[in-house]
C-alpha cells in the first residue's frame, strides 16, 4: 500500500497495477454482466451466479471495470488523482478541510484580527517558552515523557500554519484590491493624456486665432499703404465739356 502511494505521488507515474484487468474479454464480460443484471447495480448481484456459463470469470470483482461515477464526483464536489484532491469548483481549502488545527473564524465574512492578533501572541509566549525548555536538563534515557521543548515546537507549527492559512485566505481579497488599484491607476493615467491634449489642442487654436488676426491686420496695413502711395485719382474731363 504504501509502495502504490508513493509511485502514485511521483512526477511521471506508472499506469495503476489494475491496467492489466482492462482486455477485450474483461469488457465484454462486463457488458454481458449488466445485460443479465436486468438493471440492477452490479455490485451487489452474484456474478458468477449470472456468468455461470462462461469459464474465464475473473476472480476479482468487475465491478471494478466500470467508469467512474460523475454523479458522486459531483455529489462530493472533489475526485483524487495520482493521489491529490482536486475540488471541481476553484476555491482555496481551509485549514480545517486540510486535517489541520485551525484557531481562527471559518466564515471568512467574520473579522479575522483579533483571533490572528491572539495567535500572534501565542507565537511570541510560546517561543519564549521554547527558549527557557531548552535551557532545561536534558531527560534521561528512561523517561517516557514528552520533552518540554517538542510540545512548545508542536505548538509553534500548529500556530503558524494558522498564520499562513489565513494570510493564503486572504489572497483574493489581496488581488481584488490590486486590480482596482491598477485600474484606477490607468483612468488616472487617461485622464492626465486627455486632459494634457486639451490643453495642447487650445493652445494650438489660441496660436492659430493669434496667426489669423495678425495675418488680417497684415493685410489691412498693406492695402492702405498701397492706397496713400497712389493718391486721389485724376478726373477725366471729355472733349464736349472742353
Amino acid at each position: 500500500m504504501e509502495e502504490e502511494e508513493t509511485e502514485l505521488r511521483n512526477p511521471f507515474p506508472s499506469p495503476p497495477s489494475h491496467h492489466t484487468k482492462y482486455t477485450t474479454r474483461n469488457l465484454q464480460l462486463l457488458e454481458l454482466l449488466r445485460d443479465r443484471a436486468a438493471g440492477a447495480d452490479i455490485s451487489t448481484v452474484n456474478q458468477y451466479e449470472l456468468l455461470s456459463d462462461q469459464t474465464d470469470v475473473p476472480e476479482w470483482p468487475m465491478v471494478q471495470l466500470e467508469k467512474p461515477r460523475v454523479d458522486w464526483i459531483l455529489e462530493e464536489g472533489q475526485y483524487t488523482v495520482f493521489g491529490d484532491t482536486w475540488f471541481i469548483k476553484e476555491q482555496i481549502p481551509s485549514l480545517k478541510e486540510l486535517g489541520g488545527h485551525q484557531l481562527y473564524p471559518e466564515d471568512p465574512s467574520e473579522d479575522r484580527r483579533p483571533a490572528l492578533r491572539k495567535i500572534l501572541h501565542s507565537l511570541l509566549v510560546t517561543y519564549s517558552h521554547l527558549v527557557d525548555s531548552l535551557l532545561a536538563p536534558p531527560p534521561t534515557a528512561s523517561t517516557t515523557v514528552q520533552p518540554e521543548w517538542q510540545r512548545q515546537l508542536e505548538w509553534i507549527t500548529v500556530l503558524a500554519q494558522n498564520i499562513m492559512a489565513a494570510a493564503n485566505d486572504l489572497r483574493p481579497v489581496q488581488a481584488r484590491v490590486n486590480l482596482e488599484l491598477m485600474m484606477k491607476r490607468q483612468l488616472e493615467l487617461r485622464r492626465e493624456e486627455t486632459r494634457a491634449i486639451h490643453e495642447k489642442c487650445d493652445s494650438l487654436e489660441a496660436k492659430l486665432a493669434e496667426m489669423s488676426s495678425a495675418v488680417r491686420t497684415l493685410s489691412n496695413d498693406t492695402r492702405t499703404n498701397n492706397s496713400d502711395r497712389n493718391g486721389p485719382a485724376h478726373e477725366v474731363r471729355s472733349p464736349l465739356q472742353l
